[in-house]
């Protein structure tokens, strides 16, 4: 009854994502919200922010239900496709996403329910706050960055600043021109909320709305910091002078970043928010343990295992963390007892962790760009994940040769295969630097699992941690190459025909064919 529940979710978002594929519908607000609610008990703004919020991790209810958007937008690609998790069920009759037979109803949610009901509210509120509210303005700027940041980084050039602007035709910016603006959108909320601190010190207006950091304004800044960061890293590559003069900009503003383990970001569910990948983990049984993950965790004795997966319950696996291979288009369910995830409905969904921040560290100091020790940068990344998760054997972990374990399939030994990844945990200071980098990158990976968006982008950007290739390549026409991996999720199949000239716009945005298997512009296939 519950496959046939979630085949039903599935079918639903194929029909939702169609009918709000027009982009000029998208303009309309879909949230269900309205006037006197925004006015009631003096909510104004806070409901809008409320809204935007909860569609970072997508779980807000718009009238449909809550959790199947999430599987649509998150889970059955970019969870799947960063290393971190595979579905235990042979949808689809075992051929999907998973072997690169991909779902473009499943693939066009993040485009449809951002457009249909997250950015009509940041624009909203843009234009509800600019003149008057400056803190909730300067919130709202950096969740702009934050949830667009995740849709450029699925599909390439988006509709960003002609969004809601007839006479600019609603015509798409390219990636790079999308992440000039997420720059100076950062500038503008850093700028606003720092000078109403110095004129408001005690405000605190916002925090009774706050689900994602502890309501203080200081913390907002920290965080447009670390995004800063974080999206500087990317062009690390493509535009390397950009990339050091953002990402320095970000480090040395003086309120800071996050660095202790008790700082992160997350969607907290104290106040109504139900994390999705609980429920989908919990009462649908779909988010179990990917092979790379199984390889690299097992292979390093890593002691976070416990806090990320539940032991297998198969009586003769017993006490084993064990894992599913990506692309071998199973057609069975007994890789139900494998390990499952440890996150419930009301575990936060996490967003960003200081531990990436200390990665994002190394690799600046790797790159030349700041006079940090990349090595120490790299042991305060695996020690503050480590205290974020409260287990222990820090020292130990540091200082091991441990390297990844070869996946044996506990089934179908036609889909066992060699350990790909190539390093251990211990720093080596006389080590190349792209060893160095695969260590940073490959520890990082682990520290923000299970956020598997932006574990995604990174493997994409340096090709760190070295996954698993797919058994069964069922690309369209072969787009995608098994060992180069998925590079991007196509265009929203709809849009071909209901928008036809919006399409060639993108995917001349792009600059290349709109497959998944073209690559997005901060995605050079070099690390240097």
């Amino acid at each position: 009854m519950k496959k046939n529940i979630i085949l039903l979710f599935l079918v639903l978002g194929t029909m939702m994502v169609s009918c709000t594929s027009n982009f000029r519908e998208f303009n309309t607000d879909q949230a269900g919200i309205t006037d006197d609610d925004l006015k009631a008990d003096n909510n104004d703004h806070g409901i809008r922010l409320g809204i935007i919020q909860q569609g970072v991790y997508f779980n807000y209810d718009y009238g449909k239900g809550k959790n199947w958007p999430f599987q649509l937008i998150q889970n059955l690609n970019a969870d799947m496709f960063s290393g971190y998790m595979h579905d235990a069920k042979p949808l689809n009759g075992g051929s999907h996403n998973s072997d690169y037979n991909l779902q473009d109803g499943w693939n066009s949610a993040m485009w449809g329910h951002t457009y249909a009901y997250i950015f009509p509210q940041i624009h909203q509120s843009e234009d509800s706050t600019r003149t008057g509210q400056p803190a909730f303005f300067g919130i709202t700027k950096v969740l702009k960055v934050e949830v667009m940041h995740r849709v450029t980084d699925y599909y390439g050039p988006i509709v960003y600043t002609n969004f809601a602007d007839p006479k600019g035709e609603y015509m798409p910016d390219t990636q790079e021109q999308v992440y000039d603006k997420f720059f100076l959108e950062l500038d503008t909320a850093v700028t606003v909320l720092a000078d109403y601190i110095e004129r408001k010190p005690d405000a605190s207006e916002f925090s009774r709305f706050d689900i994602l950091l502890d309501g203080k304004y200081t913390s907002w800044i920290k965080f447009a910091n670390s995004l800063r960061m974080r999206l500087a890293m990317r062009l690390a590559v493509v535009s390397p002078e950009k990339a050091r003069s953002e990402f320095l900009k970000g480090l040395n503003n003086e309120y800071g970043v996050f660095e202790a383990s008790t700082e992160l970001v997350a969607v907290s569910t104290s106040k109504g928010y139900s994390n999705p990948l609980g429920e989908l983990n919990l009462v649908w049984n779909e988010t179990y343990m990917n092979a790379s993950m199984e390889s690299i965790m097992n292979g390093y004795n890593d002691p976070r295992r416990e806090a990320y997966f539940e032991h297998c319950s198969a009586t003769e696996l017993n006490k084993e963390y064990r894992g599913i291979r990506q692309g071998t288009c199973f057609a069975h369910n007994r890789y139900s007892a494998l390990s499952k995830l440890t996150v419930t409905q009301t575990t936060d969904a996490v967003l960003m962790t200081a531990a990436e921040m200390w990665f994002l560290r190394a690799e600046a100091a790797l790159r030349g760009w700041t006079s940090e020790d990349a090595g120490e940068c790299y042991k305060s990344g695996i020690t503050t994940s480590f205290r974020q998760h409260n287990v222990g054997k820090i020292d130990e972990y540091l200082n091991s040769d441990n390297t990844a374990a070869d996946f044996v399939d506990v089934y179908d030994p036609e889909n066992n295969i060699s350990a790909r990844c190539r390093v251990s945990p211990r720093w080596m200071e006389d080590a190349e630097n792209e060893i160095k980098l695969e260590k940073i990158i490959t520890q990082k990976w682990l520290a923000m699992f299970p956020e598997g968006c932006e574990a995604w982008a990174e493997q994409r950007r340096t090709g760190y941690p070295r996954l698993f290739p797919v058994r069964f390549n069922n690309s369209r026409n072969g787009a995608i190459d098994t060992e180069i991996m998925i590079r991007r999720l196509n265009f929203p199949g709809s849009l071909v025909t209901e928008d036809e000239n919006q399409y060639r716009a993108l995917v001349n945005a792009l600059g290349g064919e709109d497959n998944a298997g073209t690559r997005l512009w901060w995605d050079t296939g070099r690390n240097w």
